[in-house]
């Protein structure tokens, strides 16, 4: 058995497809009943509990040799921060509990930083925390979604300028589309697992892009150009704190710090293990543009899409 804590997520949900197409079970395990329809669909198992509550995950977990979890943080808790140290500690107690053979912890790019970077520095306590497991554990870090341009997708589409937070905008950085995290993620449980080892394995897309190629993708898909505008630091705060609490607000806008820095958000030096999915930008883009939901976004010119984090594709 293969449990999926959060598979009502994009990354959950693509790595929980690609086992049931290999043919073997999952138990989907989620929040919220009325996200498990289409998991049903694909044969999962379905199991309801609450992330800050480890005696309930740990019954929804059950047996299950083989569990990935995930650490989505929520936009409007007063303390994010707070909220996922909580999650971290439910998650670990419940692990401990049940003691699967593996565990792989979907974390970030980087992880390994040891000074505080918002969004990453609490995927590095998800590590540190899980690393007291028993079992063979495997942390997944992933570059930022491509699908997180979703919140600017809106506002260049009413414009035609795609706003940032990242710069200089013609810099290369590492990104990847949550479904092929997902399955880069099942692939690696499909793997024999090997005793008490921890792994640290990264993933990106085929190739790095920059804030220019995320417009010049844009332009295509909307058929005509689109400049990039960055966002001046002063108004950083104000722009996230429409959409979210200020808490989650802080964690990203210190993880954006760290990413125009340069060369902290990244593969960890001396870890030469990293995955590389198959999905170009302009292909993980494509659904932002043509969506099955096709219900309106209201979003104003200051609602910028790219927040640093891929944690945050989970709540798109």
């Amino acid at each position: 058995m293969f449990a999926i804590v959060g598979a009502a997520g994009k990354v959950g949900f693509a790595t929980s497809t690609a086992l049931r197409e290999a043919g073997v079970p999952v138990k989907a395990i989620l929040r919220d009943e009325s996200k498990s329809a289409r998991l049903r669909e694909i044969g999962c198992e379905i199991a309801i509990a609450n992330l800050q509550d480890p005696n309930a995950l740990a019954v929804a977990i059950g047996n299950a040799e083989n569990v990935q979890v995930i650490l989505p943080p929520s936009p409007r808790v007063e303390d994010t921060a707070k909220e996922m140290r909580e999650a971290i500690e439910a998650l670990a107690t419940a692990l401990e509990k049940v003691r699967p053979r593996r565990l792989l912890a979907i974390s970030d790019y980087g992880a390994h930083v040891t000074r505080d970077i918002g969004m990453p520095t609490m995927c590095r306590a998800f590590e540190k925390r899980l690393g007291q497991i028993q079992g063979h554990k495997l942390f997944l870090r992933s570059a930022e979604h491509m699908q997180n341009w979703a919140r600017s997708i809106p506002t260049a589409m009413a414009s035609g300028t795609l706003l940032s937070f990242l710069e200089p905008t013609d810099k290369l950085l590492p990104t990847i589309s949550a479904s092929d995290l997902g399955s880069i993620a099942a692939d690696l449980l499909l793997q024999p697992a090997s005793g008490d080892n921890l792994e640290i394995v990264h993933a990106e897309g085929p190739c790095r892009y920059s804030v220019d190629d995320v417009a010049t993708a844009v332009g295509q898909l909307l058929g005509r150009t689109i400049k990039v505008e960055v966002v001046p630091r002063s108004q950083w705060k104000d722009a996230f704190e429409q959409v979210m609490s200020p808490s989650l607000a802080d964690l990203l806008i210190k993880a954006n710090d760290a990413q125009n820095e340069g060369g902290l958000v990244d593969v960890e030096p001396g870890c030469h293990e990293v995955r590389y999915g198959g999905t170009p930008l302009i292909d993980a883009l494509r659904p932002l543009f043509f969506p099955r939901d096709t219900r309106s976004r209201v979003c104003n010119r200051n609602t910028v899409l790219s927040f640093g984090s891929d944690a945050i594709c989970e709540l798109l």
